[in-house]
């Protein structure tokens, strides 16, 4: 399977806009893309006997507004949302598979 590439990521609106380097276009809306975060915080992490238990996450206006996206490597994009939250690694497979 060839690589995923990411040629430009903008928020429009309250969606983020991706073109990715096959030619295709991805829409996600920021509630959801936040929502999706995948880091620890958000998601939980297994505790020694391997069970997650994802935690309690409280939202506010703020954290549904994206203030930079950054690209990590060349397999993900790093967010940092207005309420101070940029944990989260999103990976071009997860923003492919959310922009579906």
């Amino acid at each position: 399977m060839p690589a995923i590439t990411l040629t430009q990521s903008v928020v429009i609106g309250d969606q983020l806009a991706l073109a990715w380097g096959d030619g295709d276009e991805s829409y996600i809306g920021l509630k959801e893309l936040r929502q999706s975060c995948p880091c620890a915080v958000c998601q939980g992490e297994p505790d020694a006997m391997g069970f997650v238990v994802k935690p309690t996450v409280t939202y506010t206006d703020r954290s549904f507004q994206a203030l930079r996206m950054q690209q990590v490597g060349g397999y993900a994009l790093q967010v940092t949302w207005a309420d101070g939250h940029s944990s989260g690694i999103y990976t071009f497979e997860l923003l492919r598979e959310l922009g579906q």
